[in-house]
């Protein structure tokens, strides 16, 4: 049973091999005429420029982090420099599956848009391809790192930890690898929310509703800094977060999986430890068949194409899990135990599959409440009709209804999870959530190249019938990228959940009892970071769109016969492609220290119950604020949508068409959501499972040293 081990880095290479094969496929496709050629190298320059000096100011970071866990010693153990050094191999792999991805996905652009000339097919099969390499680049690249570390660690244990407990000094140091990935996805999702954001609130504030320019007009100077910005945020900014919520559920599960002992031998039981590496590894088997099930043709459906690979790939994900569990698990006579109850391995496969279900039910709520045609959307744009307040406060009332089934259905997925195998049940749930991340994320992915596709059909003047692929294939990149908020969302409920059982048994806490004045203060303060910290967020979006919106508004004015579309006159895209980049890394800096601060702050500040009771107080505030968030700014944006074509007839009769006023104020909607979907939503996920791992990493050491608060003689 211990040699399946090695068949996890295997399943990741494979992985990665595959992803490579579909980034050399996309790099080949045709990327039309020079004209084409030169927009698409504007947003990949700009793109990768971004990239480029927000890894160099996260490199300092990293750099300060590590000798803080190495040199320092913040942990009190021996193995601090290995945790120091798992800490860089996860802040390293999640870089660069964020630098693969967005490589490929700004080639995917331009070829996507040249294939809408044959068909739909053709241009499905272009930007899924690009899509499948950032899903395979975050999965292949996490699980490679992450049990490659543990290979190291268990076979040279006695050498690196000395006599201390072998599994868990492992488990201690590969946390290392989870906080790394976690620091990174913070930044990556702050950053590239500001950065895209800004650039759309100036392209559409300015271009749309000042100057009644159509979308992705090429005489709008900020247009280039959007389709940059779809990149940034929506591909290296989402691959980060799944990266760490992925590395972040399989690292839980595996604490977990300490606390369980094998009956007859009294021992670790082996099984529960290495089975989440090896759901992890099936997974992206599972998502690259899932993958050659997403086809479509002229005049088909793009969403059922994806939703065939994706739920297809779930679905076999779903009789893989039973039959690992059966593989690896303790046998009849020396089932695994875990504080008296014993659990045998079809239990395991159950509170794995109903993960996989809450996750799918989530997407599919998040899916109704934010697309065109359903009534949560109809009903904004209804308000439109009288004005901007309306609309906006339609999109919050929507946004705060829309959190309550999501929340149903995460509890029961707790309490099912829970009852079937106790807290590895919860944590095991949260994995079966991303276990088909490979697939998930190329869905996801595929959203904004085929945005960026649409953008370069207008800005090169392609022949109308192109625009109506890509359209075609936005307005469903638009849906899958809610239902995949809406997955992380569940999957970060749940995962904070596992980490926060796992600090727990760590700092060798029995109960949290939420009586002791100590833990309430820590409540208070946990319900209250997700607020600070969307504050930041949202002020830093308006603070950057203020800049652009200057910019634009001066371009206009400044650059003669820029509005009329003269010949031979262009914007200097450039300058906005600058103000977005220089705002975004200026800007991402405090929220994210306000992440990784706190809980060392309050840990070694107040002690370990107010450090327990924070962890409790910012997973509620936290998951409740980013399912309002991101469901409220998406259907604000369908809502918007809802105009394009041939326009929205209201309840009352009446036509109302993209340029009339009813527009305008969805348009003004939609830009009060967007910082509300793309940047301080999503976000939130990271905030949450970051300051879990952090508390994680620290937690072997609270239990042994006094607090500051107790060093002063208070109680």
């Amino acid at each position: 049973m211990e040699n399946l081990i090695y068949a996890v880095p295997v399943a990741a290479v494979i992985g990665l091999a595959f992803g490579a094969f579909k980034a050399s496929r996309t790099a080949a496709a045709p990327a039309g005429d020079a004209n084409m050629q030169e927009i698409a190298t504007r947003i990949q320059e700009g793109a990768m420029a971004f990239l480029g000096r927000e890894y160099r100011v996260l490199s300092i970071f990293v750099v300060i982090v590590a000798v803080l866990l190495a040199g320092l010693n913040l942990t009190g153990e021996t193995q601090s420099p290995l945790i120091a050094f798992s800490f860089v191999c996860g802040a390293a792999a999640s870089a660069l599956a964020g630098y693969a991805g967005m490589r490929v996905a700004t080639l995917a652009n331009v070829r996507t848009t040249f294939a809408a000339r044959t068909g739909l097919g053709p241009a499905l099969d272009v930007a899924f391809s690009g899509g499948t390499v950032m899903g395979m680049a975050v999965t292949g690249l996490a699980l490679l790192g992450l049990t490659l570390l543990y290979i190291l660690y268990t076979m040279m244990g006695a050498t690196l930890f000395g006599g201390k407990d072998l599994m868990m000094t492992t488990m201690n140091t590969l946390t290392g690898f989870s906080m790394g990935a976690s620091s990174i996805a913070l930044f990556a999702r702050v950053g590239g929310g500001i950065y895209t954001k800004a650039a759309d609130v100036g392209a559409d504030l300015v271009g749309k509703v000042e100057a009644g320019l159509p979308e992705d007009d090429p005489r709008n100077p900020a247009v280039i800094a959007d389709n940059v910005g779809d990149n940034v945020g929506d591909v290296a900014g989402m691959g980060a977060d799944l990266f760490e919520s992925y590395v972040g559920a399989i690292v839980g599960t595996m604490v977990l999986g300490l606390g369980f002992k094998e009956a007859a031998a009294g021992g670790i039981s082996f099984g529960p430890v290495i089975l989440p590496m090896l759901v992890a590894a099936a997974g992206i088997l599972c998502s690259i068949v899932g993958t050659f099930a997403v086809r479509t043709h002229e005049g088909g459906n793009p969403q059922h194409a994806l939703d065939t690979g994706a739920f297809g790939a779930a679905g076999v994900m779903a009789l893989a899990t039973f039959g690992l569990a059966y593989l690896v698990w303790p046998s009849a006579g020396v089932n695994a135990m875990m504080g008296g109850q014993t659990v045998v391995w079809w239990q395991v496969g159950v509170a794995t599959v109903v993960g996989l279900i809450c996750g799918v039910l989530v997407g599919l709520v998040t899916s109704y409440y934010c697309s065109i045609g359903k009534g949560p959307v109809n009903g904004i744009v209804e308000q439109s009709k009288t004005g901007m307040a309306t609309n906006v406060i339609a999109g919050l009332a929507v946004g705060m209804q829309s959190t309550a089934i999501p929340m149903i259905l995460i509890v029961v997925g707790i309490i099912v999870a829970y009852q079937t195998c106790g807290l590895y049940g919860i944590a095991i749930a949260a994995l079966g959530m991303l276990s088909t991340t490979g697939i998930q994320l190329a869905v996801d992915a595929f959203g904004p190249i085929a945005d960026n596709a649409g953008g370069i059909a207008e800005m090169t003047h392609q022949d109308p019938s192109v625009r109506v692929r890509t359209d075609s294939l936005d307005a469903v990149g638009n849906t899958t990228a809610a239902i995949g908020k809406g997955f992380a969302i569940a999957s970060a409920a749940m995962t904070a959940l596992a980490l926060f059982a796992a600090f727990q048994q760590q700092a060798g806490l029995t109960s949290i009892d939420v009586s002791n004045p100590m833990v309430m203060a820590g409540l208070f303060l946990g319900g209250m970071l997700p607020f600070l910290f969307s504050s930041m967020a949202m002020s830093a979006v308006g603070n950057a769109a203020m800049d652009m919106i200057e910019e634009v508004r001066r371009q206009f004015r400044e650059i003669p016969g820029l509005l009329e579309g003269k010949e031979g006159v262009r914007p200097d895209t450039a300058r906005c492609v600058d103000i977005s980049t220089a705002a975004a890394i200026k800007q991402m800096v405090v929220p994210g220290l306000l992440a990784v601060t706190t809980p060392v702050v309050i840990g070694f500040g107040l002690g370990q119950e107010a450090l327990g009771g924070l962890l409790a107080g910012v997973t509620i505030s936290g998951v409740l604020m980013a399912i309002f968030m991101s469901n409220a700014g998406g259907a604000w944006d369908n809502a918007k949508k809802s105009f394009e074509g041939e326009g929205f007839k209201m309840k009352d009769g009446t036509l109302h068409k993209k340029g009339s006023p009813t527009h305008a104020a969805a348009v003004v909607g939609d830009t009060v959501g967007d910082p509300f979907k793309d940047t301080a939503g999503p976000s939130l996920n990271i905030l949450v499972k970051l300051i879990c791992v952090v508390a994680l990493v620290i937690a072997p050491t609270l239990h042994r040293i006094p607090s500051l608060f107790e060093m002063m003689g208070l109680h």
